[in-house]
């Protein structure tokens, strides 16, 4: 089985997800790869010990499964190699020491994950790391935020509470310009749907715990890395002494081959969600890149090809107490956190923030729209929405 195009010809997104990291050399005759529980790996003599001797040397450094994984999301991610981590925001902190050290400057996107920003000003500071958090949607007048010690720009895109998109290729090239390199987090969107390392990013990576797992049973992290940042990626990831369990890589496996079929169901019934919700009189805002009146529309049409089942409500007027009565009221929708598993969750949003203000007219309510039958999770929506009516 060849990878990457067959007769001239490059594959499709559906295909490299069907084919990715099943050469011959990885699984043999089998469809899938083996499951392999190893520490130790035995050599034939003294010579093959030396390095290069054989490609497979310790477990913690690699086996056949987390080679067919790696080479899965490289591929996919159109990088120059992946590293594997125990959880997405393991994934975080791998991509942020690889590139930074003591008396470096970090500029960390206002609306990121909130355990990154927590990972920014607690351990980063400790090994001496200044951090500027800045507006997601400042574009390319990020250089006027750049030092001569700034070595990484990490941004989210869209942040998965508030949604906005960042302009990737401006905020690259800015990077680029003062010697500093674009981390970013791809989690939403996906290499299905977007490429960061395409848009001009030198390190994009995704909590697979969420769309690449699927299924809600998995804690995993990817970390693809473009030639300008691999080689201080993998050192870094190997230094730390950072492995993915045979089981967790598998079932990372298992969910990238139904990727794409789930991705558009997810995009599709999550659109007829928001769709629906934006015309509720109880909703001040829809917070959906793929809605038209959305701020970070035009970039969500440029630079991805479809969206994910996660997105925010901004309820209008309501007081924290109905908002937390219209959750408990949910019967589909569970009450959970993370997200991209096969079934629908609703949390409350609590953000932090310290470069930009939030302006709400009421609580924001985070959705992930699952599997679910789309007119079921609509009437579930619509009888809280009822039940909670009266309150005040």
């Amino acid at each position: 089985m060849a990878d990457g195009n067959d007769n001239g010809r490059e594959k499709r997104p559906l295909t490299r997800l069907a084919q990715g990291g099943r050469s011959r050399s990885i699984t043999g005759a089998f469809v899938n790869p083996p499951v392999v529980h190893a520490s130790t790996v035995l050599f034939p003599d003294v010579e093959t010990m030396r390095p290069g001797g054989q490609p497979y040397t310790y477990g913690r450094t690699g086996t056949p499964t987390t080679e067919a994984l790696e080479s899965a999301m490289t591929e996919l991610e159109g990088a120059a190699g992946t590293v594997l981590c125990p959880s997405g925001l393991s994934a975080i902190s791998t991509a942020l020491f690889a590139v930074l050290g003591s008396g470096d400057h970090l500029l960390m996107a206002d609306n990121v994950y909130d355990p990154a920003r927590t990972f920014a000003d607690t351990v980063l500071s400790r090994f001496g790391v200044e951090t500027t958090f800045f507006d997601p949607q400042i574009g390319g007048g990020i250089a006027a935020l750049m030092r001569d010690t700034t070595r990484a720009v990490y941004v989210e895109t869209p942040g998965s509470l508030t949604f906005e998109l960042t302009d990737i290729p401006a905020m690259a090239a800015a990077a680029h310009d003062n010697g500093a390199l674009l981390i970013a987090d791809n989690t939403w969107a996906t290499p299905f749907y977007c490429k960061p390392l395409a848009l001009g990013a030198d390190i994009s990576l995704l909590a697979a715990t969420k769309y690449i797992g699927g299924h809600s049973d998995l804690m995993l992290g990817t970390v693809s890395a473009a030639p300008s940042a691999y080689a201080r990626l993998r050192s870094t990831y190997l230094a730390l002494g950072l492995c993915v369990g045979p089981d967790d890589i598998f079932l990372g496996l298992r969910g990238l081959r139904t990727l794409g079929v789930r991705l558009n169901h997810h995009m599709r019934s999550g659109l007829a969600v928001a769709r629906h919700l934006d015309g509720r009189p109880e909703v001040a805002r829809v917070l959906h890149p793929g809605l038209s009146g959305h701020p970070g529309h035009a970039l969500w049409q440029r630079d991805m090809t479809g969206a994910s089942g996660l997105f925010g409500v901004v309820m209008d007027g309501w007081s924290q107490d109905k908002a937390t009565a219209f959750l408990e009221a949910l019967q589909i929708f569970g009450l959970g956190y993370s997200w991209g598993g096969f079934e629908s969750l609703a949390i409350p949003a609590r953000l932090r923030r310290s470069a930009t203000d939030w302006q709400a007219t009421g609580p924001l309510i985070r959705l992930h729209v699952g599997l679910e039958d789309t007119e079921d999770l609509i009437a579930d929506l619509d009888a809280a929405f009822e039940r909670v009516g009266n309150l005040a």
